[in-house]
């Protein structure tokens, strides 16, 4: 089942985000383990300050009352930003991405959004399911961090 939540249920996120901070960190192609950025609890608390000032929508997928799954849609003067979209790795393969990605593009249909953007981590495998959106590469974003050393990096393959 896939509902909008609420700004006071943000706190229920907190497995998913911790499930793709260690996605991230897993596939990150350059900066494994960098995520998250911030601090999880930051983030939350941003969600329902967003929620409560109507700058975003966030529906979560959910099975027998547990939080599998999460999107997070921002839409800011025609321009529709995925922000978050996380799928627990054992629900994967049933359909609650496709469910999530669909309400987010219709929530950026009725907004008017002349363009809708995701950042995908690189080496993240989810880059074919946004494409199969008709989603493409528009540009690379290059993030230095400071004191990460070039020998920490790891290997392309």
């Amino acid at each position: 089942m896939i509902r909008e939540i609420s700004a006071e249920e943000t706190g229920k996120l907190r497995e998913c985000m911790e499930s793709l901070a260690a996605h991230h960190n897993r596939v990150s192609v350059n900066f494994q383990g960098c995520y998250p950025f911030a601090p999880i609890t930051d983030n939350l608390r941003r969600f329902s300050r967003e929620l409560t000032e109507g700058r975003c929508r966030i529906a979560a997928a959910e099975e027998d009352g547990k939080i599998i799954g999460f999107c997070k849609a921002d839409n800011h003067d025609g321009l529709g930003k995925l922000d978050y979209l996380i799928v627990l790795e054992e629900y994967r393969g049933r359909g609650c991405g496709r469910e999530l990605m669909d309400w987010a593009m219709r929530i950026f249909k009725d907004a008017h959004a002349a363009r809708v953007e995701v950042k995908v981590v690189d080496g993240n495998e989810a880059i074919r399911f946004y494409e199969a959106y008709g989603f493409r590469v528009n540009s690379h974003f290059l993030t230095y961090i400071e004191g990460r050393q070039q020998a920490d990096l790891p290997e392309k393959v």
